[in-house]
């Protein structure tokens, strides 16, 4: 793209996925212009400094598929600098000594995700086999069927159970069942071609700057204490915002705000807000199917525990641990494994993720009581020290859409485009999502031009 060709891309919102698609933009020879109402650049992928810990604005300083991921993949063809430490084994799990138990309080051990196999009987054993190998092939294809539901016809096993939810919980803030079989699949699949987690050196923050430098370094600018409070558009295409009280012409506006927080600043040929929806409503039923979907939108909703230790947690290298007898976390980080910077000399920094209700919101303060003693069960002889406490829900959710359930990056508006948490990419897990989204999003982009 040349100087004289050059076009002009405005991007709302900071966060991960505002930044990812400014950068590549930016790289791909637009004109970039970010606008963040927040002093604080990164959204839910940046570091909070507490009392010498580097702790996240939301994120658990993880990369669900590590250094081969769709993330790192896409930071380093734009060339970032940052560095991944896999967990080594991907993963443990917490199981109770007797079976019999439902909880940890009377001891536990801790085994390699590959060893829980070994806890099965020998049809539920083959069956899985089965149904894996056949989903592999396309002799089995189920959609909407939630996912614990479509297993349960074939498998019946407590331990297979309360492991999906852990895993689910742990990476998506849902239930196994709130998943359809086709996304849990393609996330299975996901693991088995990128591999599992990796912690961030240095923190989101790493992240974060990096994509700041990568913009700049190609002419872009990020404003932050800049609210865009209005899309300006005309014959149903974006042509604008109102950032700061100022208009500022584009060829192409990117929401990393959300779809329905996008569609309520929609100004169109003048009329603005709810109005301009009923128009549009009013004009095409691209436009009441689009609403729709708005009204259907499902965030999940989580809550993360933040505490610090005098010994390690987890066996040296392995940083990821599902937990899936505890009452309410559902798996924790123990990024100090992989980074000992993110905790002042001689501690250890534990992040711990639990799904939350949407109807258990009211109840929030019970929610968490009840992970904060599942983290007194779990490490009884351990000298603990809570550190941060967040929950993350409403329009700071874990996800805009549940997982399965983002309807994509196009809007009924032409040049109106999402990216973010609730525009995630097939079988993506949180930042892997949204990464994938923003590659879709820079397909439709450049078909466009």
């Amino acid at each position: 793209m040349t100087e004289m060709e050059q076009k002009k891309a405005v991007v709302i919102g900071s966060g991960l996925g505002g930044l990812l698609t400014a950068a590549q933009l930016a790289k791909d020879g637009w004109s970039v212009e970010v606008y963040e109402r927040l002093s604080l650049i990164g959204g839910r992928f940046a570091n909070i400094e507490y009392n010498g810990y580097q702790m996240s604005t939301g994120a658990l300083h993880m990369v669900p598929h590590g250094i081969k991921g769709p993330l790192a993949t896409m930071l380093r063809e734009l060339g970032a600098d940052f560095d991944i430490v896999q967990s080594d084994p991907m993963a443990i799990v917490r199981m109770p000594k007797d079976l019999s138990q439902t909880n940890y309080k009377d001891g536990f051990e801790d085994i390699s995700y590959l060893d829980f196999k070994k806890h099965l009987t020998s049809k539920n054993k083959v069956m899985m086999v089965l149904l894996t190998l056949g989903f592999k092939v396309g002799l089995i294809r189920p959609k909407k069927t939630g996912f614990k539901t479509w297993y349960s016809k074939y498998i019946q096993d407590d331990r297979i159970d309360r492991c999906a939810d852990s895993f689910a919980g742990w990476a998506l803030s849902t239930t196994a069942d709130e998943v359809t079989t086709r996304e849990m699949f393609e996330i299975f699949h996901n693991v088995y071609r990128y591999g599992g987690p990796g912690i961030l050196v240095g923190g989101c923050q790493t992240v974060i700057d990096e994509l700041v430098r990568i913009i700049s370094s190609y002419g872009g600018t990020i404003t932050t204490d800049t609210e865009v409070t209005k899309i300006i558009v005309k014959d149903c295409k974006a042509t604008g915002v109102v950032a700061g009280g100022k208009e500022i012409a584009a060829d192409l506006v990117i929401s990393d705000i959300g779809h329905k927080e996008a569609w309520e600043i929609c100004t169109i040929d003048g009329v603005e807000g709810e109005c301009a929806s009923h128009v549009l409503a009013l004009s095409s039923s691209v436009f009441k199917d689009y609403e729709e979907k708005l009204d259907a939108m499902k965030p999940s909703a989580g809550l993360k525990i933040c505490f610090a230790s005098d010994e390690r947690i987890l066996p040296e290298g392995c940083s990821l641990m599902l937990t899936p007898y505890s009452n309410r976390i559902n798996g924790l980080n123990e990024v100090t494994n992989a980074d000992p910077g993110l905790a002042p000399p001689g501690k250890h920094l534990v992040m711990c993720h639990q799904r939350t209700a949407l109807d258990r919101l009211s109840e929030i303060d019970e929610e968490i009581e009840l992970g904060l003693q599942d983290v007194k069960d779990m490490f009884p002889d351990k000298n603990i020290e809570i550190l941060m406490v967040q929950v993350h829900h409403g329009r700071w959710p874990v996800n805009r859409a549940f997982s399965g359930t983002d309807f994509g990056n196009k809007t009924p508006v032409s040049n109106l485009l999402v990216v973010g948490d609730g525009a995630k990419g097939e079988g993506g897990i949180e930042i892997e999502g949204i990464t994938l989204g923003v590659r879709d999003a820079m397909k439709i982009i450049r078909d466009m031009n």
